[in-house]
C-alpha cells in the first residue's frame, strides 16, 4: 500500500479534542485499511539462458560459424576418411 494513502487514512478528519489518540489510530488501522494480500507463490527456479556455441573458423574455407567443436561449416563437403 502507498505510504501516502496510509497517512491520509490515519490523519484525515481527526477530532480536535482527542482523549485517546492511540485507540483512534488502532481503530483506523484495523477498520479503514485493506487487509494484507497473501504472499505470491514462489516462482520456479530460473535457469540461466543457454549460451550459444562459440565461433569457429571452418577448416575448409576459413568462414566463421558457430559449433561446439572446430571442424568444417555446412557449406563445405565433409573430409574424406
Amino acid at each position: 500500500m502507498d505510504p501516502e494513502a496510509v497517512a491520509r487514512v490515519l490523519s484525515a478528519g481527526l477530532p480536535e479534542d482527542m482523549r485517546r489518540p492511540a485507540s483512534v489510530l488502532a481503530y483506523r488501522l484495523t477498520a479503514l485499511l485493506p487487509p494484507h494480500l497473501p504472499p505470491a507463490p514462489a516462482a520456479p527456479e530460473a535457469r540461466p539462458p543457454a549460451r550459444p556455441d562459440p565461433l569457429q573458423n571452418c577448416d575448409g574455407c576459413d568462414r566463421a560459424f558457430r559449433a561446439p567443436t572446430p571442424g568444417r561449416c555446412r557449406s563445405c563437403p565433409p573430409v574424406a576418411a
